[in-house]
This record gives structure tokens, C-alpha cells and sequence, in this order.
């Protein structure tokens, strides 16, 4: 006969566990697992089998775990993971992509009724139309003040109907109802909180960012560096473009104002004693630019076989038949 585990060999094991984990895996989603049941929880484990690892316990035992564990190998950047494990939470262990794990958690989504006493998270509308109830099942809704008719001898709902508003707490009148409706407005899941990678710690909405999300970021970021460096005069390798072309435009003032001059500023001080030079160099800049679209046409067309003559044998006759 097997020897069943005592309490203490439980925390033994999962403590063991939990610090083989940890060293494992360099990448943990904390997910919240709010009215999660079993059979939910087995299925995304199933699901995340082959990359992830889903673990869940108590915040005591996995709070003096991680401590112990970075006591005992000196990574500090365990006891990022502490501040993290508040409510009821498990860890997802992963080696995988995080926003496609992240993503695949999400699928595992199951409906569930409206209990009483439970806040609701989304705001629960009933739709108007055939209830199926019979008329003496009026009382629910006229206890909730739901406009209804009797359309051949059903309930039926005129208008739509706010029931329940996120937040508030369902009441044994409305969840009676929805239950009668076969409504099941809920929905739960393992909702992923925070993400955990090699120390560092993050919104899941990180995951969401795309490629082009970073370099709108990068530019605008380098955009406001170069802004600041233009505007206390303190040089950067963002704003040191901008420098030099507002150096050389002073430069190019002060040519043009004295006799000084440089090789650079010969063609503007021309074109400022002959503007009828500079009208004629931007003519022929437009001119080359339209004649280069101009010319590919005509060596395209020159390129095309010119079409075969057809003989009289061809035509089915004879000039001199």
C-alpha cells in the first residue's frame, strides 16, 4: 500500500519544484486565475505543453520559496518576482514566445452564469425578443422593470435592457433571470497581469508592441534629444546634423553681407546679383526631372517588336490568280 505524503513532504516537493523552475526558465507570466476551475486549468495546460509550465499555489509558499532561492543562489533579481504575487495568481513558466504563449492563454476562455453576489466585470444587456417563458413567469421582469408583451402565449422582451453595469454586484433577482434566459454573460480565464523576463519586469501590453510601434517611439524620442540639444546649444549625435546646417547658414550670411567669401558662397552670392541665373538653373533641374520619365517611355517604345507584314499567301490569295 502506497504511503501517503505528509503536508510537510508537499511543501518539500513543490518548494523543489519551484526552484528548479526558476533556474529553468528565464521568462515567467504572472496570471491572475479568478474563477478558473480544474478542468479550465488542465486544458491550458494541455495546451501549453511542449514550451510552458503552469504552476500555481499559495502566495505564502511561492513568496518563501523565490526568497529562499535567491538567498541561496545570489540572483536577486528573483525577489522582482515577489511584489507580483498578490490575489489569486499562478506562473507560467515559458521558453516560448511570450506574446504567442500570451495569446494562447487567452483562448481558453469558458462561459459562466451570473452568480449572486459576484461583481460583474463586463456590463450584461439582455436582448429584446421571444423569451420562451409563459406568462406567469412576468413577475422577474416586472421586478426589474423589463418592458415586456405576451406574443402568443410567450414573454417576449420590447427593447433591450441594461441589466447589470460592470462593477456592481449581481443580485439573486437578475441572476434568477439570466438563468431562466439560459444567458451566460461571463466569461473566465488565466488573464496574464505581469511579465517576468530575465529580471525584468513589464505590462503585458509591451507584448502587443509591433516593429513599427518601436521605431515611432525611437523617433520620437530622438526627435525630442534633438530638440532639447538645439535649444541649450549642447551637442548630440541626433542634433549634430541640424548643427552644422545652421553653422553653415550663419556662415552664408555673413558671406553674403561682407566681401568675405568661400567656394560655397560664390553660386549664391551669383545667383543674389543675377536672379535671372537661379531661375534658369531651377528650370533646367525641372527639365532633367521630367525628361528622365520622358525618356524611359521612348526606350520602352523603341524596345517593342515592330508588327510582321502580312504577305498575299498569307491573306488566302493571289494578285495573280
Amino acid at each position: 500500500m502506497a504511503v501517503k505524503p505528509s503536508k510537510a513532504d508537499k511543501k518539500i516537493a513543490y518548494d523543489a519544484k519551484l526552484c528548479q523552475l526558476l533556474d529553468e526558465y528565464t521568462q515567467i507570466l504572472i496570471a491572475a486565475a479568478d474563477n478558473v476551475g480544474s478542468n479550465q486549468l488542465q486544458n491550458i495546460r494541455k495546451g501549453l505543453r511542449g514550451d510552458s509550465v503552469v504552476l500555481m499555489g499559495k502566495n505564502t509558499m511561492m513568496k518563501r520559496s523565490v526568497r529562499m532561492h535567491a538567498e541561496k543562489t545570489g540572483n536577486q533579481a528573483f525577489l522582482n518576482l515577489i511584489p507580483l504575487l498578490q490575489g489569486n495568481v499562478g506562473l507560467i513558466f515559458t521558453k516560448g514566445d511570450l506574446k504567442e504563449v500570451s495569446e494562447e492563454v487567452a483562448k481558453y476562455k469558458v462561459g459562466a452564469p451570473a452568480r449572486v453576489g459576484l461583481v460583474a466585470p463586463i456590463d450584461v444587456v439582455v436582448p429584446p425578443g421571444n423569451t420562451g417563458l409563459d406568462p406567469s413567469q412576468t413577475s422577474f421582469f416586472q421586478v426589474l422593470n423589463i418592458p415586456t408583451k405576451i406574443n402568443k402565449g410567450t414573454v417576449e422582451i420590447i427593447t433591450p435592457v441594461e441589466l447589470i453595469k460592470k462593477g456592481e454586484k449581481v443580485g439573486s433577482s437578475e441572476a434568477a433571470l439570466l438563468a431562466k434566459l439560459g444567458i451566460r454573460p461571463f466569461s473566465y480565464g488565466l488573464v496574464v497581469l505581469s511579465v517576468y523576463d530575465n529580471g525584468s519586469v513589464f505590462s503585458p501590453e509591451v507584448l502587443d508592441l509591433t516593429e513599427e510601434d518601436l521605431i515611432q517611439k525611437f523617433a520620437t524620442g530622438v526627435s525630442m534629444v534633438t530638440a532639447l540639444s538645439l535649444a541649450i546649444s549642447y551637442p548630440t549625435l541626433a542634433a549634430a546634423p541640424h548643427m552644422f546646417i545652421n553653422a553653415y547658414k550663419n556662415v552664408l550670411s555673413v558671406a553674403v553681407a561682407t566681401e568675405y567669401s568661400f567656394p560655397q558662397a560664390d553660386k549664391v552670392k551669383e545667383y543674389l546679383a543675377d536672379p535671372c541665373k537661379f531661375a534658369v538653373a531651377v528650370a533646367a533641374v525641372a527639365t532633367d526631372a521630367g525628361a528622365a520619365p520622358a525618356a524611359a517611355a521612348v526606350a520602352a517604345e523603341e524596345k517593342k517588336p515592330e508588327p510582321e507584314e502580312e504577305s498575299d499567301d498569307d491573306m488566302g490569295f493571289s494578285l495573280f490568280d
